[in-house]
């Protein structure tokens, strides 16, 4: 039944949990990847080295995703009158949110990696490595946006259930 009460404190939190651990990781292992190709690139073309932060900035850009959906899901959480359903639907945003964050981190690790070596040897590399990044940072974007409605459907599932004491 989806009207069911969640009576553990624990199981209410985990989505948060899972969104800001999840999207940190992905962000901190893009941010080392491509970190570590642009300090490289810093002592071949010292004033290539803003243009080849940029994988690092989208990086961290992650961490802020996960971020979000945790502090909506930590808004959400109630004392008394918390459902089952709301909370596995909560579980799932930061899931959803987390996971999305990790592999774009990923991706943006790899392609800052590689294109930061490729941007040392050729500028001509730079928009490409551009566009990649892009495509690379909306994974997390999706993420976001269906953690997003994920609780927005959470909070509609409560007010259906009236909750008797």
């Amino acid at each position: 039944e989806m009207c069911i009460r969640d009576r553990w404190y624990q199981r209410r939190v985990r989505g948060a949990a899972a969104a800001l651990s999840f999207s940190n990781v992905g962000a901190a292992y893009g941010t080392a990847k491509s970190g570590v190709a642009a300090a490289h690139l810093g002592m071949i073309h010292p004033n290539r080295v803003m243009r080849g932060i940029v994988p690092v900035v989208m990086a961290g850009i992650l961490g802020i995703y996960g971020l979000i959906v945790a502090v909506i899901i930590s808004n959400n959480i109630k004392n008394d009158g918390y459902m089952l359903f709301a909370g596995f639907l909560h579980l799932a945003a930061g899931c959803a949110a987390g996971m999305a964050s990790l592999a774009a981190g990923y991706a943006i690790g790899v392609i800052g990696d590689v294109c930061c070596f490729a941007y040392a040897k050729t500028e001509k590399i730079f928009v490409p490595m551009i566009l990649m990044l892009i495509f690379a940072e909306a994974l997390g974007l999706y993420g976001l946006i269906i953690a997003l409605l994920m609780n927005n459907r959470a909070g509609a599932v409560e007010s259906l259930c009236t909750v008797t004491k």
